[in-house]
């Protein structure tokens, strides 16, 4: 059982979970009575909006191992599950059930609310998990923007199905105010996912190579990508700072918050990027962004000390 878990990746899912809850019960719920902010999900329905997000993404995992056997047997030969403790049949199986039961859930949910169209979201997610794993991973940075999106689309979908179908022009402004603010957050998770995506590439560029997939390592070379990736882990920080001057500068503790959880993590990812040489450097910096993706979202509890 517990290579069922690995094989679905229990503790990525967990985040997804955490920070969809998060958002919900954070930065929406309690705010209704001083902003007027609505949300249009009961606590059932946002219970099927998670549930059908991670049986989708779990699907993703499952089809991505499928089609990375032979990548893994040498990035990660201890981490290999798929053909070692469950068989691809079996796997595609799963992954069929959960597109399935992700996807339609998706659609009871979209039409309970009264927005069918709303399913589209679920289905994109689902066909871009698929295109990913199997043939866009292996253009060079198409991957990478892609599975990048999806993950910020976790997140937006949260403000999409909360926010969206109760808007209406008297509360227009407080509702909008609120889908900005997670726009804001979906941003900042595709800004740090794509940082670690490029890290990983750079990280299993032997097995990519041995794949013939072209990656940006591949394509460019290990250090061409090192310092490409060095850039693109400047845009959060930048993002960051422009945030925290334009809308947080009055608030000491949150500015605070911002520069030793936030900020002066990414710095240092940045700076080990830099310098980054062996395959336990990335793997550190991948960890690293891990955490700050965490820390980052948990800034969501400081909006009682911005808004109230």
């Amino acid at each position: 059982m517990i290579h069922y878990f690995k094989l679905i990746r229990w503790n990525n899912l967990l985040m997804i979970v955490f920070v969809q809850y998060l958002i919900k019960y954070a930065l929406l719920v309690p705010f209704k009575e001083k902003y007027g902010v609505f949300t249009a999900l009961s606590n059932i329905e946002f219970f099927i909006l998670v549930l059908s997000t991670i049986c989708i993404a779990s699907a993703g995992y499952i089809i991505n191992d499928i089609y990375d056997v032979e990548t893994d047997k040498i990035n990660k030969p201890n981490q290999l599950i798929i053909n070692k403790h469950i068989s691809e049949k079996i796997g595609f199986n799963l992954f069929i059930a959960l597109n399935v039961i992700g996807v339609g859930l998706g659609f009871y949910l979209s039409n309970s609310i009264g927005k069918p169209s709303f399913f589209v979201l679920f289905v994109v997610a689902s066909a871009l998990l698929y295109l990913y794993s199997t043939a866009l991973k292996q253009i060079m940075l198409v991957g990478n923007i892609i599975i990048s999106f999806v993950v910020a689309l976790s997140v937006l979908m949260v403000g999409v199905f909360e926010l969206l179908p109760v808007m209406n022009e008297i509360n227009r402004t407080a509702q909008q105010t609120f889908l900005d603010l997670i726009l804001d957050y979906a941003t900042f998770a595709f800004l740090i996912n794509l940082v670690r995506e490029l890290i990983k590439d750079i990280e299993d560029i032997n097995g990519d190579h041995n794949a013939g997939m072209k990656t940006l390592p591949v394509v460019i070379g290990r250090v061409r990508a090192n310092n490409f990736a060095f850039i693109v882990s400047l845009l959060p920080i930048f993002a960051i700072i422009y945030y925290v001057i334009t809308y947080l500068f009055k608030q000491q503790l949150v500015v605070g918050y911002f520069l030793v959880f936030v900020l002066g993590p990414l710095i240092y990812s940045s700076i080990k990027i830099f310098n980054a040489e062996q395959k336990s450097d990335y793997k550190h910096i991948s960890t690293v962004l891990k955490i700050v993706m965490i820390t980052g979202m948990l800034s969501v509890l400081t909006y009682q000390y911005i808004l109230m």
